[in-house]
């Protein structure tokens, strides 16, 4: 994941979707989107970017797989945490297990695996 990249593709999103400031795709802008799609698993970037409607809803999703995907996490955790602190370790691993029956992005798949393999000893 490079956290560089996902800050540019969301105020990138920002001017753009909320703001109403023109998309022009540049090639930094192409570069951006197209690792961005990949660290997001978006699997048809190249094609999307053919257009600029494409290239809009490309911008839109990756955006929102990034920030859904970090509120779904840090939800999860704050509340695997106080299953944890409450000696409630099945249902702190179903908090994460719950994260990996629905989210897409590998960063927070990751993110919740190591959590979920974290808790392996506990009972």
């Amino acid at each position: 994941m490079s956290d560089q990249d996902w800050r540019a593709t969301q105020a990138l999103a920002r001017r753009v979707l909320r703001e109403g400031a023109p998309l022009v795709l540049t090639d930094d802008v192409r570069a951006l989107l197209l690792r961005t799609a990949r660290e997001v698993a978006i699997t048809d970037a190249v094609d999307a970017l053919r257009t600029e409607a494409g290239a809009l809803a490309l911008l839109a999703e990756a955006s929102r797989r990034i920030t859904d995907g970090s509120n779904r996490l840090m939800d999860a955790l704050h509340r695997m945490y106080r299953h944890q602190r409450a000696g409630n370790y099945d249902d702190a691993r179903q908090e994460m297990r719950d994260v990996l029956a629905v989210e897409v992005v590998p960063y927070y798949r990751e993110t919740a695996q190591g959590q979920l393999d974290d808790m392996a000893d506990e009972p």
